[in-house]
């Protein structure tokens, strides 16, 4: 079994970290959006990078209004969102 780093953006070139933040601040506004809700519920959803291959994996929960990002990582034989699943379990 594959053990996963804590999320570090530093290691996330510039570029790709400004187009996740500008994105998950457009999903803020509205963070359940149901056509990136990945399969399994726990309120998860995806945010794809599609030409730089990145995905960014983030919970929701309403009843404290917060949305947590738990992965980020290339989409790359689903890496990323195995991580995602992993840690949740923890």
């Amino acid at each position: 079994m594959r053990k996963y780093l804590p999320i570090n953006t530093q290691l996330l070139d510039g570029t790709i970290r400004t187009q996740f933040k500008k994105k998950l601040a457009e999903r803020l506004e509205a963070p359940h959006v149901p056509s990136a809700q990945l399969r399994g519920g726990q309120n998860l959803y995806k945010i794809k990078l599609r030409q730089l291959g990145y995905r960014l994996v983030y919970q929701v929960n309403d009843s404290i209004v917060t949305v947590t990002v738990i992965a980020v990582g290339k989409r790359e034989r689903n890496e990323v969102y195995h991580a995602a699943l992993q840690r949740l379990d923890k």
